[in-house]
């Protein structure tokens, strides 16, 4: 039997856990919004046309903050364009998903949207096809609190008092050749410097976050933070990280590592930041908010070619296998070991589009395999993060040689005295033994609660059919005694197992 081991110790804190990791995506794309969040002629919709079932799933996934309206969707997309009477709203060509926009949602509904939902928006301006007047425009309407002409336009259309939306990004993935409005670094770079300081030259309080590469493979990547951080380093506070993970070729064992790379991804932009900052002779940290982050099949997604201009077609509703849940469950783990810089943080998307919760027109709402390791690490996480140094057995991978089989993280509540450990297994076929050291905690933690989520069959998957197919069940033989936690985590696992003192 394969073992591994690892030692907690209350003094050892990474960070505090940041409740924006646990953020989500909603972007006018496929049916994300419309059938998705939105539905007037569904059984569950309430009076302002929201499907209630996708609402308590939503609070049930424990979603902190969203990011809105894109995404690709708001390099073209004008804002003006979704609010007032919608019966007078335009319908325009998204060119970023070839697709029909009605605007029958905008800015009034969506915040209606989230306050029903009680999470946070994270706003991002469209930097592509526009500029700084357009950013400073819609910021007047979110959070100016009265006597301008656009807190009074947002007043007649419904809103008496502001939005208040605190975080903003400064555009979508302008490093990317397919984005609207595509730019260099420098381009990019003298543009969000200038909205940013006009932001901030209205509302002083924002936290801005400026376009990092869209993903580390990108032939620009970290160069293009370098320059864009350059120009823009004492006018925001985040850069953003964007990074999709899948089996390539059927590879298994470099898909259930996806997260060694995430953990490069964070530690080179962190330095690269750092970087910047020391040349700059600057005595800030700049944050990462990693404002998408998921599993996607893209390569399947890039052979598909739409050509007709439709409203809310099915796009990249990938469903999702038990695997694809613990590589999730490991993205996690990544997202809260690097709580010290990335402090915000958004799975891409919400609802069908590559998301946890899926729906039909007129049918269920269901969750998806992926669904789980998220609510249940929002809902656990809690306190400080604890710092891990696993000792564990390897494995060779194709994309990242040699790998540990186990990864680890664990938060600490000093308030409540809850210890929390997320690992997962990342064999293919072997169990492995889990021996944590918690005698720094003193005497008398026990197991509470204990979740596992696994499968003998590595491609099980919820549907509309059959949508508790793959649902977490309780750690085998999660137990303490003197001290020491032991479990069984079976191959391709993902296991939660909170303690607590009394």
């Amino acid at each position: 039997m394969l073992s591994a081991s690892f030692t907690l110790d209350p003094a050892f804190t990474v960070a505090p856990v940041s409740r924006r990791t646990f953020g989500s995506f909603v972007e006018h794309m496929g049916r994300c919004v419309y059938t998705g969040i939105y539905e007037p002629s569904h059984p569950t919709a309430d009076a302002d046309g929201f499907r209630q079932d996708v609402l308590a799933l939503t609070r049930e996934l424990g979603v902190s903050v969203v990011r809105y309206p894109g995404g690709n969707f708001v390099s073209g997309y004008r804002w003006e364009d979704g609010i007032g009477p919608v019966a007078d709203r335009p319908v325009r060509r998204d060119l970023a998903w070839h697709s029909l926009e009605t605007n029958e949602i905008g800015i009034d509904e969506f915040m209606r949207w989230a306050r029903k939902a009680g999470v946070e928006v994270m706003y991002a301006v469209n930097l592509g096809t526009r500029g700084v007047q357009e950013a400073l425009d819609v910021q007047e309407y979110l959070n100016q609190p009265d006597r301008t002409h656009l807190a009074r336009l947002r007043q007649a259309n419904g809103a008496t008092e502001p939005y208040g939306i605190t975080m903003f990004c400064l555009g979508n993935e302008l490093d990317g050749p397919w984005q609207t409005g595509h730019k260099t670094a420098h381009e990019y770079g003298r543009l969000a410097m200038e909205t940013a300081r006009a932001m901030r030259s209205a509302e002083p309080g924002l936290e801005l976050v400026a376009c990092g590469s869209s993903s580390s493979s990108m032939p620009t990547f970290a160069a293009w933070e370098a320059e864009v951080l350059e120009l823009t380093y004492d006018a925001v506070d985040y850069i953003s990280a964007h990074a999709y993970y899948e089996p390539v070729n059927g590879d298994l064992g470099s898909f259930l590592a996806s997260a060694v790379d995430m953990d490069h991804f964070v530690t080179s932009v962190a330095a690269t930041a750092d970087s910047v900052g020391a040349k700059l002779k600057s005595a800030k940290k700049l944050k990462i908010s990693f404002d998408e982050w998921n599993v996607w099949y893209q390569s399947a997604f890039q052979a598909t070619q739409e050509t007709e201009w439709r409203v809310a077609p099915r796009v990249i509703e990938d469903s999702y296998t038990v695997t694809d849940a613990v590589v999730v469950g490991n993205l996690l783990i990544s997202l809260l070991r690097h709580s010290d810089r990335v402090t915000a943080a958004c799975q891409a998307q919400l609802v069908n589009v590559i998301a946890p919760i899926r729906t039909e027109a007129g049918g269920p709402a269901w969750r998806q395999t992926i669904f789980h390791p998220f609510a249940l690490t929002s809902r656990l996480a809690r306190g400080e993060v604890l710092r891990v140094e696993p000792r564990s057995p390897r494995y060779d991978t194709a994309r990242f040689g040699s790998v540990p089989l186990l990864d680890a993280v664990a938060t600490h509540d000093a308030g409540s005295g809850d210890v929390t450990v997320f690992v997962v297994n990342r064999h293919l076929t072997e169990s492995l033994d889990l021996v944590v050291s918690l005698a720094g905690f003193g005497a008398g933690l026990r197991v509470t609660e204990s979740w596992t989520l696994a499968d003998e069959d590595l491609h099980a998957m919820n549907t509309a059919d059959d949508p508790e197919r793959v649902v977490p069940g309780p750690a085998k033989d999660a137990d303490v005694t003197d001290g020491v936690l032991r479990a069984s985590l079976p191959p391709v696992s993902w296991t939660a197992i909170r303690l607590t003192t009394g």
